[in-house]
């Protein structure tokens, strides 16, 4: 890890080299040469900046203008801690006292007549070489700054700018900025004026930031570990825009926390870097003295009184004072912002344990954002809400800090245990905007709110239990709070308690927190339904099959699973009885986009159906592994085995049909039996095919051979793991349903299996660090996205170890059999198979999922739609997108990026209601088009129904997927000349990305020529193709 934090810092640290000096010095020069320009004495009156004077309530502004009594840079640029690719300059400006009168700490004069002073440095900056623009100081519209760019960039330091920061000194006297006082006329309470800590604190800030500027000097003076430690937790914390906000940390504070520990001995000069950034880690998430506050000591220096500390821990959830600059220096630092700090300073120290390489990826190259990080998102869109600052714009806070409070307060009121943390905050200040207009405008962004969730039964809860009904008290403000959703009831145990009732579908769960959430902020804030965007279900449509979804009968399949198993069990008549049956379709592991309804014809009794709805003519078997008691009389052959397999499984199927009247039918290769809706095709397993495999190869490993033992086994290993998941994890099925709804839209389906994706998505729950295991469907999906895209797939093995069961030695098998591979790579660089490599306790080399594909190609394929699409997830989630279209972008392939295009008739796909968008296309050349054929129809029609049961039965279709033969032919037919892209989740459009042509033309009779061999694609799938167009030519090989 030390090489790569010894990268990371030479990648992100400034070069302090004479052309930054002289870069900053012109600027500074610059600055200085404007405010030269102003004349002594110039009169400034509020009408510089008439909306802020007016918005922040203030009186008696007027001043003459003095210049400034120094200019001095500050910052992290004084003590060399600038982390690129921010790159910027404090400059502190020292405000005269002339301009100010004794008594300007009263009503936000001070605060006005700061501001004005910067509107008559901005004015005149506008006649120099340099842009000028109004920002604020950590989101605090009452303390606006400017930003100062130069008119040419420097090569190496885009974005570069010089921040305008006013500093005063010994302005007003310190007690008349006690925490207790009241310094605003206008704050009361029943008459009586109300203590304003808020505000003296912005004052005093001011006052001595300069001096706390000159002890974080002095401090970091000479020690360049400490400037290194300090760098790396900017690097982290910027990661973590949870964190990295106006009411948690910042750059200034982890420069006063490291001070802090240095001045207490908890850091010694011997420390490198990276202990340094641990012991400070350590420190935010543990230390108790956060309880008491951080109060620096210098020698000959009285210390901060009991009485004053006391004053400040009931003032500020957080304190940390210096008694030569007496206010706290953490005020801005709200209770919740600190709680999520120590959380994920936590969860490092946790990534720097448990993960490899001491968690260096997780920490600082993860990137831990809103959208990421919590379960629940949620964007109240504020715009033009006068409630917001009813009471004015500023009192000791400003209206949008009071408004996150309540927002907060109600929801903590409202989820109470279903949610472990809830997050508001309100970036409310824009870059360009004119804050001399006034605050009106900073209403543009969305509030956002994250909910990380307790737990899944906390979240899914349908009832909430309030007080008892003889608290007459806490029940009254029960119904206040929750008004006509509070309903009396009696429980099970005989409590008769205040509850609150979230009735609905078991497979709209997830949707309960949403409901709560709605409820809530439309009963206590004046707001519509518009103006409330909760990130939970914009996804769902793409599970559903019709009006629902299809995972809600999954009930009944496992009833069904369970009385064919005891059936099977019971089964006498066979000369080696039944002794497990385990289930391997995805439908039984909840991880099938799609799983089976029950269909009516496939019963054991009962009358023809009536058609009340479109009966489906196709029906998905579903794969059962039947494993037999032992026995020495199996053949030694493999082909022996398989025939006997197959008379075990007639005789199985005739069994049926005598003792329980069950409909089965067989082929060669398995047996289908009809039971309570379903089909079940039975599967014989028999170890002996493994040991076979296993004397071939003469060592405990097997090599990877056709071997139908070998895929039974590794298919069952890998249900039963999953299975053991989802029973820790319920969310992973869902997630795992998105991810493939995903994978098959984009037509990945040739290049990445099922159970790769499910593997995929595992990881994320068993190793979430830096995150906790996601608990919504989104944000599992985002990280899903992620992985995919940002994995190092070419030098990193992805190890999936559900079961925490691999040994040391099976991770270094795993590891060898990974470099292997690589090795083989380097040596012949047109070997492209095994771009990923994914092992397991039960395929170490990597051989069952993604032995032959993704290849490098289509991985690289794979990484850039998977980075484009959480890119826009990531946008959709935060930013004001309500439109459903945006959403379905996700899931919309783009047709164009493919050098063909088969587009199918829809009306022969198997699965109709599975299509999520028709595919159209209106450029490239139409080579081929053909009609729909009439031989099938994928739903019965009426007339079908006056035929028998038995003959309905025997019209139902097993397992028909015309799309997957059509592109098993092409794959056959074509395999030299194209690559083949589909979905295979009932999608009507096929790519196609040419192989390389031969440059010499052959005769047209071989098919060489790109339009015929389209053509000759359209006659292949002649009534199931619709259009064939071609959009780019193949690129020519000599």
């Amino acid at each position: 890890m030390d090489l790569k934090v010894r990268e990371l810092l030479k990648e992100v640290t400034l070069d302090y080299s004479p052309t930054l000096s002289k870069h900053v010095n012109d600027t500074v020069s610059a600055i200085k040469d404007a405010i030269d320009k102003i004349p002594d004495d110039l009169k400034v009156t509020a009408d510089e900046a008439p909306g802020f004077v007016r918005d922040i309530g203030a009186d008696k502004v007027e001043f003459k203008f003095k210049k400034p009594t120094s200019i001095e840079i500050g910052g992290s640029y004084a003590i060399q801690c600038i982390v690129k690719p921010d790159i910027n300059v404090d400059l502190f400006i020292r405000l005269p006292k002339e301009c100010f009168h004794e008594k300007d700490y009263l009503n936000y004069r001070y605060h006005a007549k700061r501001c004005l002073y910067l509107s008559i440095i901005k004015k005149y900056l506008k006649f120099s070489s340099v842009k000028v623009e109004w920002s604020t100081l950590q989101n605090e519209a009452r303390k606006p700054v400017l930003l100062v760019y130069q008119a040419t960039e420097l090569v190496g330091l885009p974005g570069f700018f010089v921040r305008i920061i006013p500093t005063t000194n010994s302005l007003f006297t310190i007690k008349k900025l006690n925490l207790k006082r009241s310094n605003i006329r206008a704050l009361t309470h029943g008459g009586i004026p109300q203590a304003t800590p808020k505000y003296n604190s912005s004052i005093l800030e001011d006052m001595f930031l300069e001096d706390t500027s000159e002890l974080i000097k002095k401090t970091f003076l000479g020690w360049k570990e400490l400037g290194e430690a300090s760098i790396l937790l900017k690097v982290w914390a910027r990661q973590r825009s949870s964190i990295y906000v106006h009411d948690c940390l910042n750059g200034f504070l982890i420069s006063v926390i490291l001070s802090y520990l240095a001045s207490q001995n908890k850091i010694a000069n011997s420390m490198r870097a990276m202990q340094i950034f641990r012991v400070t880690l350590n420190f935010i998430a543990t230390a108790k003295i956060w309880n008491n506050g951080l109060y620096f000591r210098q020698e000959g220096q009285t210390g901060i009184p009991q009485e004053e500390r006391v004053s400040y821990k009931e003032a500020f959830p957080v304190v940390i004072c210096d008694p030569s600059a007496p206010f706290n220096m953490s005020f801005r630092i709200s209770r919740i912002g600190f709680v999520q700090l120590q959380d994920e300073a936590a969860l490092t120290l946790k990534c720097i344990e448990k993960c490899k390489d001491g968690g260096f990826e997780e920490i600082f190259m993860t990137k831990v954002d809103f959208a990421a990080k919590y379960d629940y998102c949620i964007r109240l869109d504020l715009k033009g809400k006068s409630e917001v600052h009813a009471l004015g714009f500023c009192l000791d806070d400003e209206c949008w800090r009071l408004y996150e409070q309540k927002v907060q307060s109600l929801l903590n009121q409202g989820l109470n245990n279903r949610a472990k943390l809830i997050r508001v905050t309100w970036r409310n200040t824009l870059s360009e905007c004119s804050i001399e207009n006034g605050f009106s405008i900073l209403d543009r962004e969305p509030l956002l709110v994250g909910v990380s969730v307790s737990s899944m039964e906390n979240a899914f809860r349908v009832v909430d239990i309030g007080p008892n009904a003889e608290n007459k008290e806490e029940a009254l403000k029960f119904r206040k709070f929750w008004g006509e959703k509070a309903e009396l009831r009696r429980f099970k145990d005989g409590t008769i308690a205040e509850s609150t009732v979230w009735e609905c579908e078991h497979w709209n769960r997830h949707l309960i927190l949403k409901r709560i959430v709605e409820y809530v902020l439309l009963r206590h804030l004046s707001l519509s339904k518009e103006n409330i965007v909760h990130i939970v279900d914009q996804l769902d449509f793409s599970l559903l099959h019709g009006v629902r979804d299809p995972i809600s009968f999954s009930g009944s399949l496992l009833e069904a699973l369970e009385v064919l198993s005891k059936r099977l069990r019971l089964i006498q008549d066979i000369p080696l009885k039944v002794s497990s049956v385990q289930p391997l379709d995805p439908a039984f592991r909840f991880t099938s986009v799609f799983p089976p309804e029950p269909h009516p014809l496939a019963i054991d009794k009962g009358d023809v159906p009536r058609l009340q709805k479109l009966m489906p003519s196709c029906i998905q078997p579903l794969e059962v592994m039947i494993q037999l008691e032992g026995s020495g009389n199996w053949p030694m052959d493999d082909i022996a085995i398989e025939k006997t397999k197959t008379a075990f499984l007639l005789k199985i199927g005739e069994s049926l049909q005598n003792s329980w009247g069950m409909t089965c039918t067989a082929t060669e290769d398995d047996v289908d039996v009809f039971m309570s809706g379903y089909v079940f095709r039975l599967k014989i397993w028999h170890e002996r095919g493994l040991s076979l495999l296993k004397r071939e190869d003469g060592s405990d490993q097997f090599k990877w051979v056709s071997s139908i033992d070998k895929e039974i086994f590794v298919r069952s290993q890998h249900s039963s793991m999953i299975n053991g998941l989802l029973g820790r994890y319920p969310l992973y099925g869902p997630v795992v349903r998105i991810a493939k709804r995903w994978v098959a839209s984009h037509l990945f389906s040739s290049c990445l299996v099922e159970e790769a994706v499910e593997l995929f998505v595992a990881h994320l729950f068993l190793k979430p660090l830096p995150f906790n295991a996601p608990c919504s469907r989104i944000t599992g999906f985002l990280r899903f996205l992620r992985l995919l895209s940002e994995y190092d797939w070419t030098f990193s093995a992805l190890v999936v170890d559900i079961n925490e069961d691999l040994s040391p030695k099976d991770e270094k098998e795993i590891s060898n059999n990974f470099m292997l591979t690589r090795k083989v790579y380097e040596e012949n660089k047109q070997n492209v198979s095994a771009a990923m490599f994914l092992a397991t306790a039960y395929d170490k080399a990597s051989e069952a999922w993604t032995r032959f594909s993704p290849n490098v190609s289509e991985l690289k394929r794979l990484v850039a739609y998977a980075r484009s699409s959480a890119n826009l997830l990531n946008k959709l989630i935060l930013q004001d997108q309500i439109d459903s279209y945006k959403w379905e972008c996700l899931l919309r392939t783009p047709l164009n990026n493919y050098d063909a295009v088969i587009l199918l008739h829809r009306d022969k796909l198997p699965y109709p209601q599975r299509l999520l968008f028709p595919s159209e296309l209106n450029q490239g050349k139409h080579v081929a088009w053909g009609n729909a054929s009439k031989v099938f129809q994928p739903f019965m029609s009426p007339g079908d129904f006056k035929d028998s049961l038995e003959e309905l039965k025997n019209k139902l279709l097993v397992n028909f997927d015309p799309l997957r033969f059509f592109v098993g032919d092409l794959e056959k037919e074509f395999s030299n000349m194209f690559k083949v892209w589909y979905d295979s989740l009932g999608g009507d459009a096929i790519g196609i990305t040419w192989d390389r042509f031969s440059s010499k033309k052959r005769g047209r009779e071989e098919g060489e020529d790109p339009v015929d061999v389209l053509k000759s694609v359209g006659q292949f799938g002649k009534g199931f193709v619709r259009s064939v167009y071609s959009l780019k030519s193949p690129r020519l090989m000599n």
